[in-house]
């Protein structure tokens, strides 16, 4: 993934830095169809979603555990909110900027976030090889 070079040119260092630890997060932990949306033009509450999903609440709580980590170790940043963690259904941890939303299937194909949000500049970050 670049730094954030999606519509409007590039990320904040912050929002950029938080955006690539969450995508790294996912890709460390098996997350599935990571996506990232530029919500710049579309909202002023935050610049960013990302998207992953996982086969069970395990790996979707796996994933929200480490993308936490990852940028508190990036930033020494902790997220504002934590929500559905416990369910493992779907996670949202809001960082303020940028909101990462870890799903199973099943919750992912309902919530449809990306339909909801299809006007905004879509990453499909490819995962290191």
């Amino acid at each position: 993934m670049t730094s954030g070079e999606i519509s409007r040119g590039p990320y904040s260092p912050y929002v950029s830095t938080l955006v690539n630890a969450a995508v790294v997060a996912c890709e460390e932990k098996l997350g599935l169809d990571t996506v990232v949306l530029d919500l710049r033009e579309l909202v002023d509450s935050f610049d960013a979603l990302v998207i992953t999903s996982g086969r069970s609440d395990r790996q979707v709580r796996a994933i929200a555990d480490e993308v936490e980590r990852l940028v508190e170790l990036a930033l020494d940043v902790k997220p504002i909110r934590v929500e559905g963690l416990s369910q493992g259904e779907w996670v949202a941890i809001d960082y303020g900027d940028v909101i990462v939303h870890i799903f199973d299937d099943s919750a992912r194909e309902y919530y449809d976030l990306e339909h909801l949000w299809s006007a905004a500049p879509a990453l499909r970050p490819q995962p290191a090889t």
